[in-house]
């Protein structure tokens, strides 16, 4: 890809959001009915390629195991309020009647309290007794702490998740978690990310991790490019992380590691973008917060809201647009790809001549920006943890 002179000592690549691109309809069409939107890593099976992301405004133990239930994952925050608090249901109506004005300083006395182990145990353990596959997270920091409790309780899919998530972080003030020895250790598919880089990707899949989250920085609730100037537009950030599952794949003789778009995916047209740049599932925030039975009632934030040092995002409001179910499968009551994602993807599949996400994976894209009118209003779902 040709690089754009920025001045004369700087250069830099172009890069595509999601509103940049569309794709490309082919000769054949399909009914919808037809279409497989089924997804597998290692040997769970989803009806849905879409996780909830771990984040307390989207996920509860009880949305966990609806979202389950209708065929998706739903990933708890294991450093969330229901970790934390013995009953956090007052926490949470706290925080949504929250000012404006001292919301970030009271969230974060409201997350200074301890994270307890006896908690993960106990919520993992709900999560499974509705038998669901149970998913949980932890940010890079935490997981050498709590993995074993985690693991103890019976967790399925572990999902490590931060901001940015490298192979070689150094630190000098502690012991940084060796991810290929941790992942190697582990009896259970580890997810990590967020990685937006080719090469990041790579490293990352060289630990032996089962899926890799892709983006940063691009979150209704995310103040990371505003604070940090971190962004990654999210088509060519999942393109490249594809083209390294690609390469990775040759090199390790046919390991197949999944690739799992996570930031910029605010309607259901984003999440058919994504997995059309290579994303074999998505991670939803924002576009699930919207849901009736979404913890945050119609407010969204993500742990980067309430980080002791610097905070780089807000609480948001994102207001309501139906149950979880109408979310995910319809009938949509609005009209704007806020509502029945997956029926969106079936249809999107169906009419561009596509019967799996496999061959999805394959089809044409052009890039047709449709100027600053739609980026504006367009609502943006992303990666809300924090490094």
């Amino acid at each position: 890809m040709s690089e754009i002179e920025i001045g004369r000592a700087k250069r830099a690549r172009r890069a595509f959001a999601f509103d940049d691109i569309a794709v490309v309809p082919s000769r054949r069409t399909r009914d919808p009915q037809d279409v497989s939107v089924a997804w597998n890593i290692d040997a769970y099976q989803f009806d849905v390629p879409i996780l909830a992301a771990p984040m307390d405004s989207v996920v509860s133990p009880e949305t966990a195991i609806a979202i389950g239930k209708l065929g998706g994952v739903g990933v708890l925050n294991l450093e969330g309020l229901w970790t934390r608090y013995e009953n956090p249901l007052p926490v949470l109506d706290e925080i949504r009647k929250l000012p404006a004005a001292t919301a970030t300083r009271r969230m974060q006395e409201i997350y200074a309290e301890p994270i307890k182990a006896e908690l993960i145990t106990a919520r993992i353990a709900q999560i499974r007794d509705a038998g669901v596959t149970v998913a949980a997270a932890l940010s890079p920091q935490n997981t050498q702490e709590f993995y074993q409790t985690v693991v103890k309780a019976g967790v399925d899919l572990f999902v490590i998740r931060g901001t940015t998530v490298s192979a070689e972080h150094v630190a000098k003030s502690s012991e940084p978690l060796n991810l290929k020895k941790f992942i190697y250790e582990l009896d259970v598919p580890v997810i990590v990310g967020g990685a937006a880089s080719y090469t990041a990707a790579l490293h990352l899949m060289r630990t032996g991790a089962a899926g890799v989250l892709v983006g940063f920085g691009g979150g209704a609730a995310s103040t990371t490019r505003a604070s940090l100037g971190i962004h990654a537009p999210m088509a060519t950030a999942v393109a490249d992380v594809a083209g390294a599952r690609r390469d990775y794949m040759d090199e390790s003789g046919g390991r197949y590691v999944h690739v799992i778009a996570d930031g910029g995916l605010g309607t259901s047209g984003d999440v058919v973008k994504a997995i059309a740049c290579g994303a074999d599932a998505v991670m939803l925030g924002t576009t699930l917060a919207r849901a009736t039975e979404a913890p945050g009632g119609g407010w969204h934030w993500g742990p980067e809201a309430y980080h002791e040092e610097l905070p780089r995002g807000n609480r948001v409001h994102v207001g309501q647009v139906g149950s979880l179910q109408e979310v995910l499968y319809g009938p949509s009551p609005v009209a704007d790809g806020t509502a029945n994602i997956v029926g969106a993807l079936r249809r999107a599949m169906a009419t561009t001549g596509y019967s799996d996400l496999k061959e999805f994976q394959r089809i044409d894209v052009v890039v047709a920006p449709y100027g600053s009118a739609h980026a504006a209003t367009a609502p943006s779902d992303g990666v809300a943890n924090t490094l």
